[in-house]
């Protein structure tokens, strides 16, 4: 099923029919800041694995995940304070940071390190979807593994539309990956430059 929605005032009715598929177990692909995610309930294993096998993913590799904003970054990272004050200052933005996982994160979704890749997209759809589903969602690149980054919501749509159930068609994204920073040690790592500025770590 295709959906489009308004990027920056989703229709709340459609934002709850959204809620009731990842519910339920659904894969859907929706617009962030950088791309097109594929995403679940990271509560939900099946919905997880459906995406490995879709994504032809390993499972040895963890998708990292969106949280609605810092304040819920706490509850699945241990957060120490030089990492709060990048967080703080980077969030909401096209970054994916490293951090160790806490308990409430699956251990499907951790490496073998305990750490996790968190995201909070400046991209309101995706923020209130998270917010609304009250977990956070699995966010990977809307692509097979080694392909190009589609921005074309109704072309992902004709390439994974049976295999997910709902693509959110949100307008265009930039279709550049976002930047991936290391903050579970004490320096911050780049892993990635993406869209994000990481000049400051550099």
């Amino acid at each position: 099923m295709l959906i489009t929605m308004h990027p920056e005032t989703p229709h709340t009715r459609q934002i709850h029919q959204v809620v009731e598929c990842l519910k339920s177990g659904g894969v859907i692909i929706y617009p962030t800041d950088t791309h097109y995610g594929m995403g679940c309930d990271i509560q939900n294993k099946k919905a997880i694995e459906r995406i490995y096998q879709i994504r032809q993913k390993d499972k040895k590799q963890p998708f990292s995940f969106i949280c609605p904003d810092l304040t819920d970054i706490s509850r699945y990272a241990k957060v120490h304070n030089a990492a709060y004050r990048v967080l703080k200052r980077l969030l909401p933005g096209p970054y994916t940071f490293i951090l160790e996982g806490t308990k409430e994160v699956p251990k499907m979704m951790l490496t073998k390190r305990k750490t996790a890749g968190i995201r909070v997209p400046d991209h309101v759809i995706a923020q209130t979807l998270v917010r609304e589903l009250g977990n956070p969602i699995i966010s990977t690149t809307a692509a097979r593994s080694g392909e190009e980054l589609e921005t074309d919501a109704s072309l992902l749509h004709e390439i994974f539309g049976s295999m997910v159930d709902m693509v959110i068609d949100g307008g265009p994204v930039p279709g550049i990956p976002s930047s991936v920073i290391d903050l579970s040690g004490e320096i911050p790592e780049v892993l990635r430059e993406g869209l994000g500025d990481v000049s400051e770590f550099l």
